[in-house]
């Protein structure tokens, strides 16, 4: 049986608190199989496109087809998150999800036509479209409220183990067997083993929206969000920081041609952002809570921006290293603030069509950063564009500072416990 935990506001902060829930425990456990699936997906597809097409643009196309899905089905997928059973909307989209996995295994294996692999990635986009919404919707589910910064922390930490482990054992799969068919059948199971696991959840029911799927109620997600203008300055900080600063994108380039470290030194820089990021989740896990959150995110996000120029514009394989790790370190505070107010300001209700316009967000800037630096790459070369990114980071930075003052204001996320909490 889970132990009681925070019993007073005032008792010293359990960093393993959310971790004592069993439900948040299973759920942790599909997430981190996803993940560690779609991470090894994300290298097969940049290594096997790069080593067929020699083309950087065919790499930002892989981005560009995953986020058009995103941000045209994202309002209906967050207003139907809100009207129906959201863990069977995850099962259905995870299984959509294995199915274009197993449709990429096939093309790979025979060689198929680019066409048909772009189309099974817009697949896996539509999939990610609906099933982001209704699975953000489940930590609620699974841990009382004063425990959502440490669920933020341990859910952008599980994702970042995946986002080590995955690379890594891609790059050495690639190195041994010459091909990446073994990682799309994987990514296909690990999606049928998280509906498994979802099924075996016990939480609370949330209350749902109940309400017609009108104009009114699709964009009700983007006035609450203009509204909470902590919520939407963090959201547009970390939208702009990876959409300019998608060096990631280009890491396949920067393998082959510029550092010449190959498919092992490549599975390296793909993981060191997420080792980075762990090593941030721990700490930030162990210290205390923030108490200037807001000025702590803008100096992260600045630092993020100059982390990306200096990878940039490097050619030593160990500096090229030690900033993709900077980069996810800084990254971790971003998202984790950005996870624990949306987990703390939105209503039960509402947490559906909020989770869908921030997957818009999420979504412009990973995959269609991921096109950008794609495209600015084939137009002006690699160090260019990602040394531009950098420095447009920066420049974000700044203009959101003075926009948003209640950014600069933002003092704790912690959300007061209630006197008594068990499972």
């Amino acid at each position: 049986m889970d132990s009681q935990i925070n019993k007073t506001p005032g008792e010293r902060r359990d960093p393993y608190a959310a971790l004592r829930f069993l439900d948040f425990r299973l759920l942790l456990a599909g997430r981190f199989i996803t993940s560690f699936g779609s991470e090894m997906v994300s290298f097969a597809i940049a290594w096997e496109l790069w080593l067929r097409t020699d083309s950087a643009f065919a790499l930002g196309l892989v981005g560009l087809v995953q986020v058009v899905p995103v941000i045209l089905l994202s309002l209906p997928a967050g207003h139907v998150a809100d009207q129906y059973n959201r863990r069977r909307i995850v099962f259905l989209s995870q299984l959509t999800m294995g199915l274009c996995a197993l449709g990429l295994a096939f093309l790979s294996y025979t060689q198929g036509s680019l066409v048909l692999v772009y189309l099974c990635l817009f697949g896996m986009g539509i999939s990610r479209a609906f099933n982001d919404p209704a699975s953000s919707t489940l930590v609620p589910e699974t841990v009382p409220a004063h425990l959502f910064s440490s669920a933020a922390t341990w859910n952008s930490g599980t994702w970042h183990i995946a986002s080590i482990v995955g690379p890594a054992v891609a790059g050495l799969v690639v190195a041994l067997a010459g091909n990446v068919t073994y990682i799309y059948l994987f990514d296909a199971v690990g999606a049928v083993t998280f509906t498994v696991l979802l099924s075996m959840i016990k939480g609370k029911q949330l209350p749902l929206a109940r309400k017609s799927a009108t104009w009114s109620s699709l964009v009700e997600g983007f006035r609450f969000m203009r509204d909470t203008k902590v919520i939407l300055a963090a959201i547009t900080l970390d939208m702009f920081a990876v959409l300019f600063g998608g060096a990631v994108a280009l890491l396949p380039i920067y393998a082959t041609d510029i550092l010449n470290v190959g498919p092992q030194g490549m599975g390296i820089m793909r993981a060191a952002p997420s080792i980075g990021a762990l090593l941030m989740a721990f700490a930030i896990a162990h210290l205390p809570p923030m108490k200037n959150a807001g000025k702590t995110l803008l100096w992260a996000v600045a630092g993020f921006g100059a982390a990306t120029i200096i990878f940039g514009l490097s050619k030593w394989f160990l500096l090229s290293v030690l900033m993709l790790a900077l980069l996810g370190g800084l990254d971790n505070i971003s998202v984790v603030i950005r996870g624990t107010l949306l987990l703390t300001h939105t209503p039960d209700e509402m947490r559906g069509r909020i989770s869908g316009v921030n997957s818009i967000f999420i979504g412009i800037s990973n995959e269609l950063g991921s096109f950008e630096s794609g495209f600015a790459a084939a137009l002006l070369g690699p160090v260019i564009a990602v040394v531009g990114g950098g420095v447009c980071t920066i420049l974000i930075v700044i203009i959101a500072a003075r926009i948003w003052p209640e950014m600069r204001n933002l003092k704790t996320l912690d959300v007061p416990a209630p006197d008594v909490e068990t499972n």
